[in-house]
């Protein structure tokens, strides 16, 4: 990590313009890509995913960065989440900038989560408690938020399309892209992060509330616009179809087609895990800190059951009198699990898989206009040149999204506590705590990089030099994405960069024991 920083320069305005004492650019370089963004003026020291194959920042890679960089230095992890919502990385409208090769390409939201979780790294292992830093980035996210809804939530009701967001190919289509057959995508992957951007700024302006009670009224317009998106998601408001299937049991994409129908695209992938992210807890003794926000929290659950019934616990106090909000409340929690934690689906030896293993048998195949678009469990490198072509999320295990579902069960922990349990893996018998799972899950991961019974790591594949030569087998490379079915490093081998979450993984598992305590 400490590696992979890396002092970077781009003014795009001087870009734009090109060298004084050099040849002018083609009049093309004002109409290509980033020219909208002109104000962008970067001169620091940033983490890069990888100073070798990835040398520029990208902004939602940078977030996951940030959670093992914090438990070292806090102070330059602030700094990253500082500089990209200052007015000369964020655009004046509100949107951060993605990467270097597009910066108006849309990632998942994910910065006020990075924010949260610093500013709790530093106040639980360095005992301070930064909220002039948290306030100053919270104040510029709301901007963002309101960027997100104002562009990426086409009809206004709250179920967002957004995009590439982050996933690369997992779709059957490229979503970064005008689809070939018209009309538009709702994803439940994009609705699900503003989901979680909701819960994660409600989480922030609950901290800031208890010192400043003007926060209270920004928790609550948090509060209930979660439970719109919840409530929209499942199609029970005003959304024509309904990403939750639920003959399946899953969460799904939309198409909707210029004629005015509409399908759901049935691929089992990390789209319909995401909804597992949104998901957050309030702690009694919080509560009683915010009057004002319990106040309007109350009348609100009084006076709108009908948003709050399918997607929130809010009156029947779980663990410890807590309070649950969640777009998979128990009864869905537990039917998505049920494939999550199946072997022949998603649980590999080595984390979840992008996408499942089912589809290896049955790729799901839709035909349209006389062409064929087709989703394959590939669990190791694309076969496919589509967006992302090298970075394969069909099938593989990605480290980010696998470190935010083990967060996410252990918040589904604090909530329901040890009554609630799974069969994990499925189908084996063998009963879990949702704490136990994610202990499970992150163990699973961490055996990526250790050694087996047999003296070899599953990080190296079958590349026998670095399984046997001493001088290779103790340095380990930290790849961008891992083998879905045997956990080989693939992609960039040294995309330290959110990998590196493994350091946060094996920190916990050594400071909490299996019941959660």
């Amino acid at each position: 990590m400490l590696w992979s920083k890396q002092f970077y320069n781009y003014v795009v305005e001087e870009w734009l313009n090109g060298d004084p004492g050099g040849p002018a650019p083609s009049p093309e370089r004002k109409r290509g890509r980033n020219h909208e963004w002109v104000h962008l003026f970067n001169d620091d020291i940033i983490s890069m995913p990888d100073k070798w194959e990835y040398p520029w920042f990208a902004a939602w890679d940078l977030a996951f960065h940030l959670i093992p960089l914090a438990m070292i230095d806090p102070d330059f992890a602030k700094y990253q989440l500082d500089r990209l919502t200052r007015e000369w990385y964020m655009h004046p409208n509100g949107q951060l900038p993605a990467y270097e090769w597009a910066f108006g390409d849309v990632n998942p939201p994910v910065h006020a989560w990075a924010a949260m979780r610093v500013y709790q790294i530093e106040k639980k292992m360095y005992d301070r408690a930064d909220k002039a830093f948290l306030e100053r980035v919270f104040q510029k996210l709301l901007l963002n938020f309101t960027w997100w809804v104002n562009r990426k939530d086409r009809t206004g009701k709250n179920v967002f399309q957004g995009g590439f967001l982050g996933l690369d190919n997992i779709g059957v289509f490229d979503r970064s892209a005008e689809l070939p057959t018209g009309g538009y995508i709702d994803q439940a992957d994009g609705t699900s992060w503003m989901g979680m951007y909701c819960l994660n700024m409600l989480t922030i302006a609950l901290e800031l509330a208890k010192d400043n009670p003007t926060y209270e009224d920004i928790a609550s317009k948090f509060f209930e616009h979660f439970l719109y998106i919840a409530d929209a998601i499942d199609g029970i408001g005003e959304a024509e179809i309904a990403l939750w299937d639920e003959e399946d049991g899953f969460y799904y994409d939309a198409l909707h087609l210029p004629c005015g129908t509409h399908l759901r695209m049935k691929v089992r992938s990390l789209v319909g895990l995401i909804p597992l992210l949104a998901v957050a807890t309030l702690e009694p003794e919080n509560l009683k800190l915010v009057p004002g926000f319990k106040k309007r929290m109350d009348w609100f659950i009084r006076n709108r059951p009908d948003l709050k019934n399918n997607v929130a616990c809010m009156e029947t106090p779980g663990v410890g009198a807590r309070r649950l909000l969640a777009i998979a409340y128990p009864a869905k929690l537990r039917r998505i699990l049920e494939k999550m934690l199946d072997e022949s689906e998603f649980l590999s030896p080595n984390g979840i898989r992008a996408v499942s293993k089912y589809h290896e048998a049955h790729p799901y195949i839709l035909q349209m206009s006389g062409n064929e678009y087709r989703v394959d469990y590939e669990p190791a490198e694309s076969s496919t040149g589509l967006f992302g072509g090298n970075s394969n999320w069909r099938g593989p295990v990605w480290f980010p999204i696998n470190y935010l579902i083990i967060e996410a069960l252990q918040k589904f922990y604090h909530y329901l506590g040890d009554d609630f349990k799974v069969e994990c893996p499925t189908g084996s018998g063998k009963e879990m705590t949702l704490w136990e799972v994610a202990a499970e899950l992150s163990q699973r991961l961490s055996n990526i990089f250790l050694e087996d019974s047999s003296g070899k790591r599953p990080v190296y594949g079958g590349i026998e030099k670095f399984q046997t030569d001493p001088h290779w087998h103790d340095l380990i490379s930290f790849h961008e994405y891992f083998h879905g079915d045997n956990g080989a490093g693939l992609g960039a081998s040294h995309q330290t960069g959110w990998t590196g979450l493994v350091a946060k993984l094996l920190q916990q598992s050594s400071e909490y024991s299996s019941t959660g305590s």
